[in-house]
């Protein structure tokens, strides 16, 4: 069973029609036993990454993400649920993360300023090739140059170590880390068409 949190942040028609496509047993919980009870967790979200971070503190959730993490238990966060499994973010203030993955969430409208990049439009709103390390099973049944679909203003930095996916926009947009069995994607894979379902079929399998 995945257990997609619902913490009040985010549309999950998208996400869980997708997973019930692809034959998974689904839960959209706020509930402790429910996230312990199952075998993966996602965690989505849109929006703003201080509004997202105090509401799912809000649910008292965050110790049990963090006690299921550290025991094995595969984790995908979606776009800003990627965001938040980071050390802190840049968004308009300094914000602390869940601190799974190392790195800083940052601007890219200032780092395209700082590279002198220019004619992008912000938020990074679109389908983007796709490269990523061969070896990782999030990406077995996809192909190097498939695209993906992003909707987003900030994104993944510092986090070298944890990278497994890349696409550029001007600058080196990180697509997908991984730490272990906690897993984030800066793009949305339920709006990723086939592709976007592949990647989900291999983290059902993960």
């Amino acid at each position: 069973m995945i257990a997609v949190i619902d913490y009040g942040v985010g549309n999950l028609f998208s996400l869980t029609a997708s997973l019930k496509h692809l034959g998974a047993e689904t839960i959209v919980t706020n509930k402790k036993e429910d996230i312990i009870a199952a075998d993966k967790i996602i965690l989505p979200g849109v929006g703003a990454f201080e509004d997202a971070i105090a509401k799912l503190q809000a649910t008292g959730l965050v110790d049990t993400i963090m006690d299921e993490t550290a025991k094995g238990k595969p984790l995908l966060g979606i776009c800003l649920g990627m965001q938040l499994l980071f050390e802190e973010s840049h968004e308009y203030g300094v914000h602390k993360g869940l601190g799974l993955i190392k790195g800083t969430i940052a601007s890219i409208s200032e780092d395209m300023e700082d590279a002198k990049i220019s004619g992008l439009k912000v938020p990074h709103m679109g389908w983007n090739p796709l490269r990523f390390a061969e070896d990782e099973p999030l990406f077995k049944y996809i192909k190097q140059g498939d695209s993906v679909y992003y909707v987003h203003s900030f994104y993944g930095r510092d986090c070298k170590e944890s990278t497994i996916a890349t696409s550029e926009y001007g600058i080196t947009i990180t697509g997908a880390v991984r730490n272990g069995s906690v897993y984030g994607t800066q793009f949305h894979p339920e709006k990723s068409g086939g592709v976007g379902l592949n990647i989900l079929k291999a983290f059902m399998e993960v």
